[in-house]
């Protein structure tokens, strides 16, 4: 089975991770409207923040069957393909655990603040996981440099201090964003290996982790309290779900792309249509929650993500209507850079003191202003990307 490439997959999560810099600014500024912000644990409500890393988590799916059929296109075989999805998903594992419990350490407690912990800590991922091939840097100097990397990365899970007592060592917590990924990415890009990439299949790993999330929120399956809870991510079945549903509306699209547009758009609105049904007839049992992992919240945004795709394949692939998103492109082509430059920023902000007048960090104006810091971002981000800075796993 070939699958063509699709832009609009690039352009969508080039949108995707400009908006996620974006939300994740907020908590900076003051007076956001609500409807902008995360919703609270106990709250019903979903808002505009909540829906973003479950259409990441989506477009993470659209785009593994073009990556594993890109690999097998070029002859690489399925143990090659196993060890690259194996290596690539420890390594998102590995950056979100760094990444969460930075968030929870203890200044007071370690060698050093937990700014310059984390400013080093995102040097040690730099080093590691920069695409060393591209870079003006002379290959003698590969090696060494991952090599100190990994050494960073060791020293500051030795000196760290976490915890409101400084008393804790480093946990996995709740993964940290980048974990997530990984593990919805390992489970999917495995079973979509081993089930000869097939559409049912897939369907059928969807409507188990549907299941399983329904037995959890009904409380009927317990949380995992054994060695195995390191599996919970999986066993969930919430976070798996959204990137398996990305994988079914790719191979979905590759099945009925010769069809007419009209229908095309027919079907995937009447998917997206479903899904959000699905998201509110369950509403009243467990309301819509981010925090809480309902299926309302899964339901409506797996229904946002196959109505944006579409919307996004329409204008991108069909109208040909690209040229608005280039400025924007390096979050798309390179996302890992991206999310990582915030943290060389925030902590360098702490220790320098750096903030703007009140003004432009509340209300429409710090809005605007936030805007403007998350394209900076993308911005710098191609400025690396083309002088051969690239992180790839």
């Amino acid at each position: 089975m070939k699958l063509p490439r699709i832009a609009s997959i690039d352009v969508l999560r080039a949108v995707t991770m400009f908006l996620m810099l974006w939300v994740n600014d907020f908590p900076t500024l003051t007076n956001v409207p609500k409807w902008l912000r995360h919703a609270n644990y106990n709250e019903d409500y979903l808002g505009f923040s909540d829906i973003i890393f479950p259409l990441f988590l989506f477009i993470v799916g659209l785009s593994i069957p073009l990556a594993i059929e890109y690999r097998i296109k070029i002859g690489k075989s399925v143990i090659s393909n196993l060890k690259h999805i194996t290596i690539r998903a420890v390594s998102l594992i590995i950056i979100g655990i760094y990444m969460v419990n930075y968030e929870t350490g203890n200044s007071n407690s370690m060698l050093i603040s937990i700014s310059y912990w984390c400013i080093l800590m995102a040097f040690a991922v730099f080093l590691i996981w920069i695409n060393w091939s591209k870079s003006p840097i002379p290959l003698k100097w590969h090696n060494y440099l991952k090599g100190f990397g990994f050494l960073l990365l060791l020293f500051l899970a030795i000196i760290y201090k976490g915890g409101t007592d400084g008393t804790e060592w480093m946990t996995t917590q709740w993964w940290g964003i980048l974990g997530l990924i990984g593990w919805a990415y390992f489970i999917n890009a495995l079973v979509y290996l081993f089930a000869n990439r097939s559409l049912k299949l897939m369907v059928i790993l969807f409507i188990i982790f549907s299941s399983l999330q329904l037995l959890h929120a009904f409380e009927i399956l317990p949380k995992s309290n054994s060695i195995l809870s390191i599996f919970n991510t999986i066993y969930g079945g919430t976070i798996p779900a959204f990137t398996t549903a990305g994988i079914i509306a790719t191979l979905l699209y590759k099945k009925i792309a010769n069809k007419n547009e009209f229908i095309i758009f027919g079907i995937f609105s009447l998917i997206s249509i479903f899904f959000i049904a699905y998201g509110f007839a369950t509403k009243p049992y467990w309301g819509i929650s981010k925090l809480q992992g309902t299926p309302a919240w899964s339901g409506i945004s797996i229904g946002i993500g196959f109505f944006l795709f579409y919307l996004f394949h329409y204008i991108v692939d069909v109208k040909g209507k690209v040229n608005w998103a280039k400025i924007i492109e390096p979050a798309g082509t390179a996302t890992l850079t991206c999310y990582l430059i915030p943290y060389f920023y925030y902590p360098i902000r702490v220790i320098t003191g750096f903030r703007l007048p009140d003004f432009y960090n509340s209300g429409t104006m710090g809005l605007l202003i936030s805007l403007i810091y998350a394209l900076l971002v993308v911005l710098f981000t191609g400025f690396l990307a083309r002088k051969g800075f690239k992180l790839k796993l």
